[in-house]
């Protein structure tokens, strides 16, 4: 059974909350009453597109045909193969073919997922392509490079991670504050009081989250002042974080990233809230 308070799952995706739902605390008489809204948006998205990141079609392809789809003219296919070849064993050609697609495709995801599939697999070129991808123009790869950086060795990429603090989107910024906590622990205390004032509600909730693995007054103060925060997820957040156990919270949280299936393109342990 997965344990709610686990600090390795985040806080709650305030998308996803039951309370946002419409019509929620709301009793109607009967159907007649119950208000349905047509008008609604969920992107541009085809439904290639949202099946990109599902690899099951190509998982039994040979490696030199994942390699051919990864250069080939299909944005699907290219991503897709991306994905996969994150699952076969380390190989220099596919290494650079890797590197060269997250580095030269014309589609964010396909660098993104690429750069991601390099994380996995290791190595100076993975490194290498994860310190250029930092200044990618697209924000969820900067985001994803930044992820890849703390996997290979968070330690050792620790200022290009503590520079993406600065960085203009809130996705960068907040997988960039993770990935110090994970590093410093408690010594992340400075970056977590500083994330507390980001303009972004979504960086200012994940600073209330990891405040909660750090047992000091300026912690403490930092969390009753995000009590009172403008945003109510912000706010829930600090009131939580309050509660556990900062020890307990730290040890379940200085691992390495879990691992799980893809959703939607663009999702993954830290990047799992793209605003689609």
């Amino acid at each position: 059974m997965r344990d709610e308070e686990e600090a390795t799952d985040g806080p709650p995706d305030p998308q996803l909350h039951p309370e946002q739902s419409p019509g929620f605390d709301e009793e109607p008489e009967g159907l007649e009453d119950i208000e349905v809204d047509r008008d609604v948006t969920i992107g541009e998205a085809s439904p290639e597109e949202l099946a990109a990141s599902d690899t099951e079609p190509v998982e039994d392809d040979a490696r030199g045909d994942l390699l051919a789809a990864l250069a080939g003219d299909d944005v699907i296919e290219r991503r897709r193969a991306a994905l996969e070849l994150a699952e076969r064993t380390y190989d220099d050609r596919t290494v650079r073919a890797l590197s060269k697609a997250a580095t030269t495709d014309d589609d964010a995801e396909v660098r993104q997922f690429a750069v991601e599939a390099l994380a996995k697999l290791g190595g100076e070129v993975a490194a290498e392509t994860a310190l250029a991808l930092t200044d990618d123009p697209e924000p969820w790869v900067r985001a994803e490079a930044v992820v890849a950086l703390d996997r290979l060795d968070r330690a050792e990429h620790e200022d290009p991670i503590e520079s993406a603090l600065d960085d203009g989107h809130h996705a960068v910024r907040r997988n960039a504050a993770v990935s110090l906590f994970k590093h410093r622990g408690e010594g992340a205390l400075p970056v977590l009081v500083e994330a507390a004032d980001d303009p972004s509600e979504r960086v200012r909730e994940w600073a209330a989250h990891l405040l909660g693995g750090i047992d000091d007054e300026r912690a403490h103060e930092t969390l009753d002042r995000l009590a009172d925060d403008d945003s109510s997820i912000v706010r829930e957040t600090a009131v939580r974080a309050r509660e556990v156990d900062a020890g307990s919270f730290r040890r379940q949280f200085s691992g390495t990233l879990d691992e799980s299936d893809r959703t939607l393109p663009g999702e993954d342990d830290l990047n799992r809230t793209p605003n689609l």
